[in-house]
């Protein structure tokens, strides 16, 4: 038995907005959460016009954020403005509101000054090291002029034990010494005095290229452990470099071509190194340097005692002419392992 059934859409209805004071809340910053980097949201509130206006905004943290390093204010904050974006891409600001206050307990609060009946205010927290390795969760609220307050929980979330650093220059003939410990570019006073943290070693060398059918290297800009130089040296014809006393170490190394981490690249691109990167990264066939490096690629390493691991990315490399030398400007994530 065949059973023919005629069926008719309904017309789509807008639906009927609920007439009650509602707030929603979205998580805006993408990627883990790394001490000293903000964690971002977007808060909205809307109360019906016929039932009052909101009167305030309030966020609470469950780990207290932390001040900005550099300027020493408060870098977490409630923005007291609401954002609209015009055909540019540009954000247009309104006030409506006082700045935000934050207490030492964690929580941020925004007190409105002008009539408001919705708004989406952004939230950031600025991430303190003692939240590192633990989770961290918020309660936003919003208050109305009768005293009644909506509220909603986010979390919790993550804090990442890795550190990063970015935008480090490395030179040739100067700032060429680098420390995964530190995240920093040392020159070669700065070197000795510190050797056990010296890592990395940046060479430039514009080698000749060998005429067919020897196989053609290219060296240009490197990334090379102490004991590289020490054990095996430049190639004939390059300029040799002299270490400072006690720079020996012997890191490992694993060259890559496009892991453009995000928050490292600061690019469109989607990709996240973690704390789990690190933990499951396998050395066994890594070698200690890394030649020809270029815009975009990077380098995982691997210090000589095993405690720390990171992975340098290039963000840009800077050939030697019309300059006094060959540089690279580079981002790291590292995460210690004991």
């Amino acid at each position: 038995m065949i059973f023919a059934v005629a069926c008719q859409d309904k017309a789509y209805q807008v639906p009927t907005a609920k007439h009650e004071f509602q707030n929603d809340c979205i998580k805006r910053s993408l990627g883990p959460n790394l001490v000293n980097n903000n964690i971002e949201f977007a808060y909205a509130m809307a109360l019906p016009q016929d039932m009052g206006t909101i009167v305030s905004a309030q966020v609470q943290a469950s780990i207290p954020g932390t001040v900005d390093p550099v300027t020493s204010t408060n870098a977490t904050y409630l923005e007291y403005r609401a954002y609209s974006t015009d055909g540019g891409g540009n954000d247009l600001p309104v006030q409506i509101g006082n700045p935000s206050t934050t207490d030492g307990n964690g929580l941020t609060q925004v007190t409105f000054t002008r009539d408001t009946f919705a708004v989406t205010l952004r939230y950031f927290y600025r991430i303190p090291a003692a939240a590192r390795g633990q989770n961290v969760d918020f309660t936003f609220s919003a208050t109305d002029s009768n005293g009644k307050t909506v509220s909603m929980k986010m979390g919790p979330y993550k804090i990442s034990n890795m550190d990063m650093a970015l935008d480090t220059i490395v030179k040739d003939n100067t700032r060429m010494y680098f420390s995964i410990a530190n995240m920093a570019a040392y020159n070669a006073t700065q070197a000795a005095a510190d050797p056990g943290n010296v890592d990395l070693v940046y060479v430039y060398r514009a080698l000749a290229q060998p005429a067919p059918p020897a196989a053609a290297k290219t060296f240009k800009h490197a990334l090379v452990s102490p004991a590289y130089l020490i054990n095996v040296g430049l190639p004939s014809g390059a300029a040799s470099v002299t270490l400072p006393a006690g720079v020996t170490n012997d890191a490992k190394l694993i060259k890559v071509l496009s892991l453009r981490d995000q928050q490292l690249a600061r690019l469109q691109y989607g990709i996240f190194i973690d704390d789990l990167d690190f933990q499951n990264l396998d050395t066994s066939a890594s070698s200690n340097f890394a030649i020809n490096l270029k815009n975009e690629s990077g380098v995982w390493v691997e210090t000589a005692d095993g405690k720390y691991r990171a992975y340098v990315y290039i963000n840009a490399v800077t050939d030697p002419a019309g300059v006094a030398s060959a540089n690279m400007r580079v981002s790291i994530k590292r995460l210690q392992m004991f």
